[in-house]
């Protein structure tokens, strides 16, 4: 089939997951199955991380649909695989949680930098 991700047609690394990749994407999908493979329909599935991460799909999903459903493709149904715990999983981070600190030095060397609050 056809496997071609975000990283083939940007350059930078931040923009491997935006929604212009996902568009750039989408439309190399659609002309290579048309030309090469000769597919005019699609049935698409959905799939976000899950689990007890987030069960909404990322920022390109939207962008690369709209520029299927834009292209020659006919899509049959679209359908949302993202799995979903049947029961509590236990979360990342520990008992404690995750420990931010505040700004402060991590080091015990006199520092400049002078910290006021009430």
């Amino acid at each position: 089939m056809v496997r071609i991700t975000g990283g083939m047609k940007v350059k930078a690394d931040r923009d491997e997951s935006s929604p212009y990749a996902a568009m750039l994407t989408a439309q190399d999908v659609s002309q290579r199955c048309n030309i090469e493979l000769g597919i005019t329909a699609l049935h698409i599935k959905l799939r976000a991380t899950g689990g007890n991460k987030t069960k909404t799909p990322g920022q390109g999903a939207q962008s690369a649909l709209r520029a299927l459903a834009r292209s020659a493709m006919k899509i049959g149904r679209i359908e949302d695989v993202t799995p979903i715990p049947t029961n509590n999983m236990r979360r990342k981070g520990g008992r404690r949680g995750r420990r931010l600190y505040a700004g402060l030095p991590r080091s015990n060397k006199p520092s400049s930098i002078l910290v006021c609050g009430a």
